[in-house]
């Protein structure tokens, strides 16, 4: 060794493997002559300590065996050799980098000298990245052993390994940075490295890359160390196109590289200015085919995210090769479609936005976003989705141009009726930052924007009709008519050249030559200009000829010092056309030049006119955007509706988002998403209250008081015109504000309180706003009104009252709040006493009001009336006076018109004028009864019975105080059983005591209520007598509340109820008797029951209200279970195609509740295809199937849809017409029949066959068989072709005639013939169709009884024995109750 090292007549050649070095090599090629075993390796390693200490990095040539050693016994020898091992090699790369540059620098290094230090570096690089890689592979290895183990066990087992191995691989990246950073590239001859060196250091790197943790943010240190030696082996070492293929390998075997590669590339490109690195990834990517990225896998997702990383980091530098990756949007791999869109969006936002891209960027970047364009209707969801958040990116950075918004918007509203949720979402999301960004003024709605539109449009079209008219005659120029002109010229100058000529010219001379010498040089030259002009060309040749000698010093004949056909043609030439600065004035004259004053005019008025164009297209562009934005919002509005719970997140982000920049229509979405603070969705909730408190809640202010006038301001905005939903949902978050505490409460009620008071100028709808916002605070906080309830009854309900009854009746609303029956406390009820200054105020302000004819009195006696029974102490007395008072005053009136009769004379007006007040009058009286009759019985049933209830708990909790102790342990069970006696005895006495009141004590003789009942009937029962509107209205709806008091009440007077029900001719009295049959369907059951024929029949009323409101009471009691679901329901199936969409969406909502109870469409089905197919009701072919589409929907079960075969297929049996056939086919087309349910078609062969004939049986039952053959198996594909094969047989012949085929055929086989087609067991032959049928007495459309060989239950269906009944006055037409419904022990109010 010790003669090596002298000699030094060896080269180290850095091995592919690590065996190659034991073997011998060429000559002069250094080979380990003795591998140490693991026992002699600590002490070599010890003298190779004292060498490094003596002899610097130069003994790793002495001691390289030594290393080579603790390597080739690496997985066996013990950490702290190899951990001593590292550290030593580390010393000797260290030393290296210290000891080279000064050699390096010295710049004549002997060769000798030169292979020693080449030497030693090779081999200590060498030895040091095998260990790192050793040391790796056993740190991966031991994560993987004991990730499984937990607590301090895995910290004992990973103690054995490395245990810094983190900090000292930097360690090792930090050494070789160092050395290869120096230019030891002039250490090999001719500094060529070899690319063994250079891969051995590489593959190190590489190696390090592969740990699982690198993408972690813990390890960015070690990451960035990584790069940066791969760096410099990119720039120095010529390791481009070798990290160019291992960068494509590591993407393809390790996804979770992409982002690290990419960031390494983006570092080589930028940091190290190896530019082309980007462009031949690129390339490899690219030109990989469809077959290639199938077979990947995992790879491809891989080059998407580092395309997509790469994108992000260095844009600028992928634009030269992005041609290549365009290849891929045509693929079939949607990732790399995702990718390549998300770098063209990059590149669109990073490098090719802005105003001052010159024509080749402008090109490239209108080429992109074509393309992108494209696959915003991509076939993958994905892509969809992704090219949508890409365009949200670029119209946030601004740089999406002007003229493509419309364009690009117009595709997002579309894609916001995309099946895939993510499309939805990024469309909304699109939407938003559209707005966000937009440059015109979404303030203005479209049809503010037409009318100035318009007026632009015609301003500019009247600028252009001037300007038409200002614009000269087309003008030929000089120069033009000098080239038209010139052919003929030349040849006139030559002819004239030529020697002949002279002589024929003699003649014109003569005659023209007798003023020339008069005439100056200038009126020569006009005047041959003349000639030309003329198209005397001969003349003018001659006359030029002759000018030069008469002007020899001319200018303007100067040329023709050397006369030929060239000179004289440019002299021509000139004269006529005039110099480039100066026309002659002849010229100038005889030209229809514009002067330069009027040049400018005319450019000022082109200028104007440019103006007004862009006016015009800015104003076609705002418009355009606000039809597009309006379109929007009425979509996004609706998806705050669905199910998909991100969806409706994004959606509320929308409606803030447009509120926010003042978008016309917003606040209609912002009220829309109100009614989800009720959602049972918490995340939902949430949002919308998050959204609701961002923009109301949060107010922008200098200091608290201008906070609290922006908050009030507004939420009063939204108040006015609000509907009672909108003001409910409002009040839980209003409530919630008030219920954290925050500095604004005060002040925002201080505001509340003045503007309601009227301090400050406010106007009416802002005091009522102001008002219920105080009443939503009380709810949390009942201060906040009791302590001002004498200014709220000063200001809203004293002498001023009458002046504004919706203000009375908002600030009642308020008053309401304090009460007990809203804030549900327990305890002593809260009530005011009787003579409280708030309940005479009500009573001054009902009566008044009884008299008059204010249309809000209505509405504000309701909420006094409630208030009273909710806040006084004896509520029945003060309305039984309060009756009292009203009639008298009424019965005054009446007195006092009769008196003015008798004093005029004209009777005839005064009479009907006073009638007319009379009947007002009366209406209000009878509403009050109504409202009064109502609010006792609530009030006896909630607030008298719950006080009893609560009393007879205090006394049972006082006796159980006061019972002997010991008595009450002896007898411990049976005082628990006589208690739970006891306890259901003391409730149901509770309730008979409240049952016989309602029933006998409020409508006795002595009760101001019972004086008002027999003129409710007689109102009702004579509309001819008492027609006025007003009247017929409040005399129903009273009577219905009468009608809640007792069941001898109802029952006396449903008959007539439902005569009003029937033939009132005012839409109201029909909406509002459909409203109180359902509170008395809820309160008496089996009394209404037998009248919901009429009640079903009020959803074909020729009124959109009065249908309105009879699906959404029969929704109501048909999913609470109220009412029973009837073969009626058919007249809601008609409802789906109503053409008021409000109420086709009602009854799709029905029917989707309906369908979640168990089998209830599927027990309707069969009676509503009998009802709607009957021939009197006369639906449409088209209408019938689309309600059986929608309702077919909902049969999902497989059992169900067999039976549901079964029964249609016998209902052929029973139908008449051929439009029934027709409609029962096309039901079983619309099912999802599976092998049972065909097996069943093939059974009910016999139901059908001999309605083959019409096409509209035959069409749809081939339809079935087809959707059944497409994917069926084999065995059973062969027995659908059959079942065809006979379905057209039967179509073109004949079911006789297939028949007696089949049986010439198959005679005596019948058996095997019934595995397709078995015969019933008694068939009867039918010769003609719809003849020799059975004759049913009841219902045209019962289903048949057919002999079965196994008993199967009967299905009977209610609704085919029940016939509507007619609500009329007789007696003897009353429907009897045939179906008790069984009723609760506590009789219920419905509120």
């Amino acid at each position: 060794m010790l003669f090596r090292r002298a000699g030094m007549s060896w080269d180290f050649i850095v091995p592919v493997c690590l065996g190659d070095l034991v073997k011998s090599g060429a000559v002069n090629q250094y080979v380990v002559q003795d591998v140490l075993s693991a026992k002699q390796l600590p002490s070599h390693i010890n003298s190779f300590k004292a060498a490094l200490r003596s002899q610097g990095p130069l003994c790793i040539l002495e001691h390289f065996d030594t290393a080579y050693s603790v390597l080739q016994h690496c997985r066996t020898v013990d950490v702290a050799v190899k951990e001593d091992t590292l550290e030593l090699l580390i010393q000797v790369v260290r030393s290296l980098s210290v000891s080279l540059p000064t050699l390096l620098l010295s710049g004549s290094l002997p060769a000798a000298d030169r292979k020693q230090q080449l030497n030693a570096v090779k081999m200590s690089v060498f030895l040091l990245c095998k260990l790192t890689e050793s040391l790796e592979s056993d740190s991966y290895r031991e994560t993987i052993v004991t990730a499984p183990t937990k607590g301090r066990k895995k910290d004992k087992v990973a103690g054995k390994g490395l245990l810094q191995w983190d900090s000292e691989r930097e360690t090792v990246l930090q050494c070789l940075t160092q050395l290869l950073q120096l230019d030891i590239r002039t250490l090999w001859s001719l500094s060529l490295v070899e690319e063994e060196f250079v891969s051995c250091v590489t593959c190190c790197c590489y190696k390090l890359l592969e740990n699982p943790t690198i993408s972690h943010v813990k390890s960015k240190s070690t990451r960035d160390a990584i790069i940066h030696v791969l760096g410099i082996m990119v720039k120095k070492y010529n390791h481009m196109l070798g990290a160019c293929v291992k960068v494509i390998q590591l993407l393809q075997h390790f996804e979770q590289l992409a982002s690290v590669c990419a960031q390494a590339v983006a570092a080589w490109s930028t940091e190290y200015g190896v530019k082309a690195i980007v462009g031949e990834i690129m390339r490899e990517i690219g030109q990989k085919s469809s077959d290639e990225l199938a077979r990947e896998g995992s790879g491809v997702k891989a080059f998407s995210s580092f395309l997509s990383e790469l994108s992000t980091l260095v844009p600028e530098t992928m634009i030269p090769n992005i041609s290549v990756l365009l290849t891929h949007l045509e693929g079939e791999s949607p990732s790399l479609r995702v990718a390549v869109c998300e770098v063209l969006g990059d590149v669109l936002v990073r490098v090719l936005s802005g105003d001052k891209l010159d024509d080749s960027a402008r090109t490239s970047r209108d080429r992109f976003l074509d393309t992108l364009q494209e696959h915003i209707h991509d076939a993958h969801s994905h892509v969809r989705a992704r090219v949508l958040q890409v365009y949200a990116r670029i119209v946030n950075s601004k740089a999406l141009p002007l003229c493509r918004y419309t364009e690009v918007m117009e595709l997002t509203v579309g894609r916001l009726g995309d099946k895939s949720v993510h499309v939805c979402k990024s469309a909304i999301q699109l939407l938003a930052a559209f707005i966000a960004h937009n440059p015109y003024s979404c303030k203005l709605s479209s049809v503010d924007l037409k009318k100035p539109l318009d007026k632009e449009m015609a301003k500019l079209k009247e600028m252009r009709d001037v300007q038409k008219e200002q614009l000269p005659v087309a003008v030929i120029t000089a120069a033009d008519l000098w080239d038209a002109m010139k052919p003929e010229v030349e040849m006139t100058v030559k002819a004239q050249l030529e020697p002949g000529s002279e002589e024929e010219d003699k003649e014109d001379e003569e005659v023209e030559t007798g003023g020339e010498e008069e005439r100056s040089d200038r009126d020569t030259a006009i005047q041959i200009a003349q000639l030309l002009r003329e198209s005397k060309y001969r003349k003018a040749v001659g006359l030029c000829m002759r000018a030069h000698s008469l002007f020899p010093e001319s200018s303007f004949f100067s040329d023709l010092a050397d006369l030929n056909a060239e000179t004289l043609i440019n002299t021509l030439a000139t004269l006529f056309k005039g110099p480039e600065q100066e026309t002659p004035e002849a010229v100038a004259s005889e030209a229809p030049l514009t002067p330069q004053k009027e040049d400018g005019g005319n450019e000022g008025g082109e200028s104007e006119l440019k103006k007004q164009e862009m006016l015009v297209q800015y104003l076609k562009d705002t418009e355009s955007f606000a039809l597009q934005v309006e379109r929007a919002i009425a979509v996004i509005n609706n998806m705050l509706y669905w199910k998909t719970t991100t969806v409706v997140q994004e959606a509320v982000q929308f409606c803030v988002t447009a509120f926010e920049f003042s978008v016309a229509d917003s606040v209609c979405g912002v009220r829309k998403m109100l009614p989800l603070v009720w959602s049972t969705d918490v995340t939902i909730k949430d949002a919308v209250i998050q959204a609701y408190r961002r923009m109301y809640l949060n107010p922008h202010g200098d200091n608290t008081r201008a906070k609290a006038q922006t908050l009030v301001d507004n939420l009063s905005e939204l108040m006015v015109d609000a509907s009672l939903g909108t003001v409910q949902c409002l009040e839980e978050i209003v409530q919630e504000f008030f219920s954290n505490e925050s500095a604004l409460q005060t002040s925002v009620v201080q505001v509340l309180w003045e503007r309601f008071s009227g301090k400050r100028e406010t106007k009416a709808l802002h005091r009522r706003a102001a008002v219920l916002l105080l009443g939503m605070a009380a709810r949390a906080e009942r201060e906040v009104v009791l302590s001002n309830l004498d200014t709220l009854c000063s200001v809203a309900l004293g002498e001023k009252v009458a002046e504004d009854y919706l203000l009375a009746r908002d600030s009642l609303i308020t008053i309401v709040n304090i009460t007990d029956h809203v804030r549900q406390s327990k305890g002593v009820p809260f009530r005011l006493p009787m003579d409280h200054h708030l309940f005479s105020c009500l009573s001054q302000a009902i009566a008044d009001g009884v008299v008059q004819s204010d249309p809000h009195w209505q509405t504000f006696m309701e909420q006094a009336v409630r208030l009273i029974y909710f806040l006084a102490e004896s509520p029945d007395q003060l309305c039984s006076r309060l009756l009292q008072r009203s009639a008298r005053l009424l019965l005054e009136q009446i007195t006092e018109g009769k008196e003015a009769d008798q004093s005029q004379n004209q009777e005839g007006v005064s009479q009907g004028s006073e009638e007319q007040v009379n009947c007002v009058s009366l209406a209000q009286v009878l509403s009050l009864c109504g409202a009064v009759a109502f609010w006792q019985v609530s009030h006896l049933e909630r607030s008298v019975s719950s006080e009893l209830r609560r009393r007879r708990g205090e006394k049972e909790e006082e006796d159980e105080k006061k019972a002997p102790a010991n008595k009450k342990a002896a007898n411990d069970s049976c005082v628990e059983e006589e208690l739970g006696l006891v306890g259901a005895s003391a409730e149901d006495t509770e309730a008979e005591f409240i049952r016989k009141i309602c029933e006998i004590e409020l409508l006795a003789e002595g009760n101001m209520l019972s004086a008002f009942l027999p003129l409710l009937v007689k109102v009702c029962s004579s509309p001819g007598k008492y027609s006025h509107p007003q009247l017929t209205t409040a005399a129903c709806l009273a009577l219905s509340q009468y009608m809640m008091i007792s069941p001898a009440v109802c029952n006396d007077n449903v008959r007539l109820l439902f005569t009003v029900l029937e033939k009132a001719s005012l839409p109201v009295v029909r909406a509002n008797t459909i409203v109180a049959l359902g509170d008395l369907t809820v309160r008496f059951p089996n009394i209404l029951e037998p009248w919901t024929p009429n009640l079903y029949a009020r959803l074909s009323d020729e009124n959109a209200s009065v249908r309105l409101t009879a699906i959404t009471v029969l929704t109501q009691l048909v999913l609470k279970d109220v009412m029973k679901v009837k073969g009626q329901v058919s007249e809601v199936a008609v409802l789906l195609l109503d053409p008021m969409p409000h109420i086709a969406s009602l009854a799709l909502n029905f029917f989707n509740e309906l369908s979640a109870k168990d089998n209830a469409i599927y027990n309707l089905l069969p009676d509503i295809i009998s009802r709607l197919s009957d021939p009197e009701r006369g639906m449409k072919e088209e209408d019938f199937n689309t309600i059986m589409k929608q309702l077919f929907s909902y049969i999902t079960k497989e059992r169900q849809t067999e039976s549901l075969v079964e029964k249609l297929c016998q209902r052929f049996r029973t139908a008449k017409t051929e439009r029934q056939w027709a409609d029962l086919a096309v039901s079983l087309s619309l099912l999802s029949v599976c092998e049972r349910g065909f097996k069943k078609l093939q059974e009910c062969w016999e139901c059908y066959s001999d309605k083959l004939a019409e096409p509209g049986v035959y069409q749809p039952l081939l339809s079935i068989a087809a959707k059944l053959r497409r994917r069926a198996k084999p065995q059973f594909k062969a027995q659908v072709e059959d079942y065809e094969k006979r379905l057209t047989a039967v179509h073109t012949k004949g079911l006789e005639n297939v028949e007696s085929e089949e049986s010439e055929k198959h005679a005596g086989d019948t058996q095997s013939q019934n595995v397709h087609t078995p015969q019933p067991l008694k068939s009867v032959r039918r010769t003609t169709r719809g003849r020799g049928k059975q004759k049913l007495e009841n219902s045209d459309l019962v289903t048949p009884r057919i002999s079965r060989s196994r008993p199967k239950p009967a299905i009977t269906f209610t609704s085919d024995e029940e016939e509507e009944e007619d609500a009329v006055m007789a007696e003897s037409e009353t429907p009897k109750v045939t179906t008790p419904i069984a009723r609760t022990r506590r009789t219920r109010l419905r509120h």
